[in-house]
């Protein structure tokens, strides 16, 4: 039954404004639209994420949500552009390179929004074609 179901990730937030901001222009996910106490941002393929006001937010130390991209490096840079900041990892399995790590068939980025929830980016090394950010 859930296997049909379209998902869509809650992203917790201490600053709606803040977060907002950060999404609409740095991202350039905007506008987001209001509903009840938070916004829901659409993005590719009919998915969308909700955005709330928690005391929980940017807590989680692993990732929050991911986009799934065609060109992982033309995205970053994109980001870095905008002014995104890209985490570096060196631990076991996981070793990024100006942000990038390649490796299991995928490349992938991660930065954290405003309120230090974390975010990646994912490209499918198999795939001919993959959707853009």
């Amino acid at each position: 039954m859930l296997k049909s179901a379209p998902v869509y990730t809650y992203v917790p937030v201490s600053d709606l404004a803040r977060a907002r901001k950060f999404y609409e222009e740095k991202l350039g996910l905007g506008p987001g639209h209001e509903v009840g106490p938070g916004l829901t941002f659409q993005c590719g393929y009919g998915t969308a994420f909700f955005m709330y006001p928690s005391a929980g937010a940017g807590t989680n130390r692993a990732s929050c949500a991911f986009w799934k991209v065609g060109d992982v490096e033309a995205v970053v840079k994109w980001l870095k552009g905008r002014g995104v900041v890209f985490e570096e990892y060196d631990m076991p399995g996981v070793k990024t390179i100006e942000g990038i790590a390649t490796g299991g068939g995928a490349k992938a980025a991660w930065f954290k929004d405003s309120e230090g929830n974390i975010m990646a980016l994912v490209q499918d090394l198999h795939e001919q074609s993959s959707p853009q950010l």
